[in-house]
């Protein structure tokens, strides 16, 4: 059974930074992907960036191309999204997900229960 553990987010002012982390345990499977999903009040959930262990291949949601950086320890288990130019539209909560490759960060109304782990969420508040 995958275990995650996140860390990271919290609150900040718009155009401000916070980082989030996850790392993941347990696994069977390789290669997998570690990433992150966000779901706000009356918004539909959203894939907000994976990273893959075959090769260290990477996705973005349009939403935070050119602000949001994810990356992996060298052991490939623990990622960590570096998010900058916050704005309030990235308010919500974050969930760490690992599956077995990025391909379903990209596909709209995938379910928590579609995934091989998913995390309880931090939350990330920006202020306007």
């Amino acid at each position: 059974e995958v275990q995650l553990v996140e860390s990271g987010g919290g609150s900040v002012q718009a155009g401000g930074s916070l980082r989030l982390s996850c790392r993941a345990s347990g696994f069977a499977f390789d290669p997998y992907a570690i990433g992150w999903f966000r779901q706000a009040p009356g918004k539909e959930r959203e894939g907000v960036s994976c990273i893959s262990s075959r090769d260290g291949d990477t996705y973005y949601g349009d939403s935070v191309k050119g602000r949001f950086t994810i990356s992996s320890d060298n052991a490939g288990n623990t990622a960590y999204l570096q998010m900058n130019s916050l704005k309030p539209e990235d308010t919500g909560l974050y969930y760490c997900v690992v599956d077995k490759g990025c391909a379903w960060w990209k596909i709209e109304g995938m379910l928590p229960s579609d995934f091989e782990a998913w995390g309880q969420g931090r939350p990330v508040r920006v202020n306007s």
